[in-house]
């Protein structure tokens, strides 16, 4: 439910109400504006109507939460968030890129592949140390090994570094040596490793499912911010449908839908989303122009030998072409296209 106090209403008489709340077995939220204070009360709904704030001399207005993800949603955080990721911003007027290859395959590999994109304008670097694979046979990632890798070549390049998280279990593992942790597709209903990652320090981005809806996809991000863990980007990266001319067919549907009822920062993966190299950069652009707050690209040194993915990778100088021409397309939905920081 949505309290709403009369106007003058002080923090002290607030605070009075949501302890009412508390005391209820409630969860509260205090959320201050310029006019007036908006109280928030997520639980059982039979309780809270048992406290009878309605008829308290400071509410001028009790209303429910129309939409079943509470805290993702607009109607209580009705302005965008930011989330940090390393010294660069997503959300707001920024639009940032993220990009690297699909796995950690060596020092040599990873450094000369990050020295390329930081140079084009990407503000962090993706890699996967541990790769969940729809084949037993297929490579599995370096694991330890690669987060290790990972974290070494981040330092060297001055670049925070992204990789996916797979089991609970490689989470502490992964907070060590990680500035972001992605959650892939196959993972979004996981809701143990939601709930954990709702613990911990990290930014988490948080990828849709292959056969999600975007409710599906709230909701799981709902998961992570009721545990306390607010910095939450979620991520378009392309449905299963009847379609077989791509890997997947890219939702952009999606991006303004989300823009609009939720206040989390999304932003939008052409690698998945197409599975083909020469499809990433018209569908980044259009991912720009649609309103998504960055991108996440796949890039590397050399696909032709890339131990996965290497079909949908692109090569440095094709990552070079594409931020070249996405300028235009960024500046003309209002937003920015945020730099790597300078050491």
């Amino acid at each position: 439910m949505i309290i709403v106090l009369k106007r003058g209403a002080t923090k002290e008489e607030a605070d009075e109400i949501l302890g009412k709340i508390e005391a209820a077995g409630l969860k509260s939220l205090y959320m201050p504006g310029s006019e007036r204070t908006v109280l928030g009360a997520l639980g059982d709904e039979r309780v809270l109507g048992k406290l009878h704030l309605e008829s308290h001399p400071l509410v001028e207005d009790v209303k429910p939460i129309l939409e079943p993800y509470k805290l993702v949603g607009r109607e209580m955080h009705p302005h965008d968030s930011l989330v940090r990721i390393g010294e660069s911003s997503i959300g707001g007027d920024q639009f940032l890129v993220i990009a690297g290859p699909c796995a950690v395959e060596s020092h040599e590999q990873l450094h000369e592949t990050a020295e390329a994109v930081k140079a084009q304008g990407a503000s962090a670097l993706r890699g996967g140390a541990f790769k969940p694979r729809t084949s037993p046979y297929a490579f599995q990632g370096l694991g330890l090994e690669g987060l290790q890798i990972m974290r070494q070549v981040a330092d060297e390049v001055g670049i925070p570094a992204v990789t996916e998280i797979v089991e609970v279990s490689d989470l502490e593992a992964v907070c060590q040596y990680a500035d972001a942790l992605q959650v892939g597709a196959r993972n979004m209903q996981n809701f143990r490793l939601l709930k954990e990652l709702g613990h911990c320090d990290k930014p988490v981005i948080l990828k849709r499912g292959m056969a999600a809806t975007v409710k599906d996809l709230l909701l799981a991000a709902e998961y992570i911010v009721s545990e306390g863990n607010d910095q939450v980007v979620l991520c378009e990266r392309g449905i299963r449908t009847f379609e077989t001319a791509t890997r997947n067919t890219l939702d952009l549907n999606a991006i303004p839908f989300i823009k609009q009822h939720s206040h989390l920062p999304v932003i939008v993966d052409p690698s998945h989303g197409t599975g083909r190299r020469d499809l990433v950069a018209p569908m980044a652009r259009a991912a720009a122009a649609c309103g998504a707050d960055g991108l996440m690209i796949e890039v590397h040194r050399d696909p032709a030998q890339a131990w996965s993915d290497g079909e949908q990778s692109l090569y440095p100088a094709q990552f070079e072409a594409l931020m070249r021409g996405l300028q235009p397309f960024v500046e003309a939905a209002g937003k920015k296209l945020a730099r790597p920081a300078t050491p």
